[in-house]
Formats: structure tokens, sequence, C-alpha cells
């Protein structure tokens, strides 16, 4: 049966419904836009799908093998990269590379370029080109343009854009694609995708992350892994920092604070750990004016100020050193 080829793909009734329609009428869109949270199978469904798209509907066990290798010589599957000494290393190799990840990863114009010489070549087996771009939203500016492009002149091709934040894409793009949307997990979904995958019950997570991953399974495991990353008694100093009521002893805690924080972690750990602490402040005060100065702190770790700097006038003002 079709509904065999997204086995596996929980919680996602409406996108593998409009998705097997698709494949069943033979009506693909040029382009799709897979939009909603990281961890709730988006990738997985683009696999099965391109799956459907070769070796139709019923799937075929060989073609999904090939493609969960990544190794079927019609799909180029584009991720937000490094750049590091004038290479461009993927995130899913930057950690096994040793990169040092001080800024966010990007896509960028010369894979961009790429995309669109790949679509423009004859297919090897599949009956058309296939791209996959993930986290489409990391784009800067000129990369943004140049895929705008593409999508105006697809040819035969076939792309599928993954984006957890559809919003911060240009419009013209969003209106190329055809959105399928994915949906956070219910708790018992939840559950069974993590016991599939050996991981513990919720009992064993602190409440912000369950919190923060918000029914994903993906970004739960995510969560798990920055949690247990951070080194030991920093999370603590956090927390310990806003309410201290000497300024002297403010000012020293939270410029050391900046300091330990810019060293110890890269940039996606700044912005995890100011997610998980923002949300543990507001469970703690509820207080306004503390969560619209951790937007503007995000944002400017999002725009490449230095680090060290924005942190250290960010606590200062938290911890009450200075005024504001």
């Amino acid at each position: 049966m079709a509904e065999g080829l997204f086995n596996g793909l929980l919680g996602q009734p409406q996108a593998t419904t409009l998705l097997l329609a698709a494949l069943e009428r033979q009506r693909l869109a040029p382009a799709y836009l897979f939009c909603g949270p990281d961890g709730v199978g988006r990738s997985i469904a683009a696999r099965r799908f391109l799956e459907g798209v070769i070796a139709g509907p019923g799937g075929s066990a060989a073609v999904r093998r090939r493609l969960q290798e990544g190794n079927h010589p019609d799909l180029l599957w584009v991720e937000p990269t490094y750049s590091e000494k004038g290479q461009l290393v993927p995130v899913s190799q930057a950690e096994a590379a040793g990169i040092s990840r001080k800024a966010l990863p990007q896509l960028r114009l010369e894979q961009v370029r790429a995309v669109s010489q790949f679509l423009a070549r004859r297919p090897v087996e599949a009956p058309r080109c296939l791209v996959v771009i993930e986290a489409v939203e990391a784009m800067a500016e000129g990369a943004a343009n140049a895929l705008l492009k593409t999508l105006e002149e697809p040819g035969d091709g076939l792309l599928i854009l993954l984006s957890a934040a559809p919003d911060r894409l240009l419009s013209t793009i969003r209106s190329r694609c055809q959105a399928i949307p994915f949906a956070r997990l219910g708790p018992a979904e939840l559950q069974q995708v993590l016991a599939a995958h050996g991981q513990p019950g919720e009992a064993a997570d602190p409440l912000e992350l369950l919190e923060l991953a918000a029914g994903s399974p993906g970004a739960l495991l995510e969560q798990r892994q920055q949690w247990l990353a951070l080194p030991d008694g920093l999370a603590q100093r956090c927390i310990d920092l806003v309410g201290l009521q000497q300024r002297a002893v403010g000012a020293v805690e939270a410029l050391t604070l900046a300091r330990d924080l810019s060293e110890a972690l890269d940039v996606e750990q700044q912005l995890w750990l100011l997610e998980w602490w923002q949300l543990r402040l507001w469970r703690l005060h509820h207080d306004a004016s503390q969560q619209r100065r951790f937007e503007r702190l995000r944002q400017q770790l999002r725009a490449y100020v230095q680090p060290r700097l924005a942190w250290e006038v960010a606590l200062l003002e938290l911890s009450g050193a200075v005024v504001a």
C-alpha cells in the first residue's frame, strides 16, 4: 500500500496525506517547503517522498537505503556550512572536523549556485534531479536572491526546502513553493519516538528542556545534549546572577560570567543557553523587562556582535550593576 511509504513517521497525517496525493496523482510541484519544528520528521519525510518520486508510491527498499546513505547520484542534499580556511564545512561534519564554531552556520551563495548547476544536468537514474536544502532560513541575502532565481526557473528538477522558521524567508520564495506543514507531536507520540531511539522517559528531563522541545523528539534529544555539555555550575551561576543586591558584587559576577560564557561556549551554545535561561527566569519572575533584554541580546549574537561585549553589557544590566 502507498501508505507504507511513510511508515514510522508519527504524528504527521496532514503532511503525509498531501505528499501521497501528489505521488499517486503524479502532480508534483517544482518546489516544496516542508515547514514545522526541528526534529519532528521533516528530513525523514523528504527522503521518503523522494523515494516515491523515484520508485513510485509503493516505494523501494533499495532506493530508500541509497537515499538514507546519501549515495544516490540524482540527489543533492545541502545544509548550512561553516567557513574554515577557505573551505565550506557542513554542519553535520563540523564537530568531527574540529571546527571552531564561533559564528553561526549559513547557506552561502556558492552553495545555491551549485544547486542551480545540479538541477541543470541530466538525471542519471531518477526521472528528475532532486535537491533538499536544510534550514533554508539560514541564508545570507545574496544566497536568498540566487535561490529565488532558481525557483523562478527550476527546469525539470524538484526542490524541497526544510525550514523551522518560514517567516524568516523572503515572501517571494515562500510563494513559489507548495507548503507542507509539519506539526509538533503529542506526549504519547513523543514518548513513542524516544523509546524507539532507546532514550529514557521525560522524568529524567528538567522541565525547561521539555518546554523548549515543545513536542519535538529531535529537539528534546538536542536539548539533552546541550544541557549535558554545559560546564559544571555554569547554569546555576546564570540563575544566581539575577537578583544580586550589592552592585559591586553584581558587577564582578556579571563580568566574570560574561567572560566564561563567551570563552567556554560557541555562539550556537550561547544562543541555546540564552533560550533556556530566558524561559527559566520567566518561570521565576515573569519580568517583561528581563525578557526584552534577552531578546536584544539574542539579536546581537545573531548579528555577529562581539559575544563577550554583548554579554557584558546585558549581564551588567540584568544583575542591576548598571541601570539601562
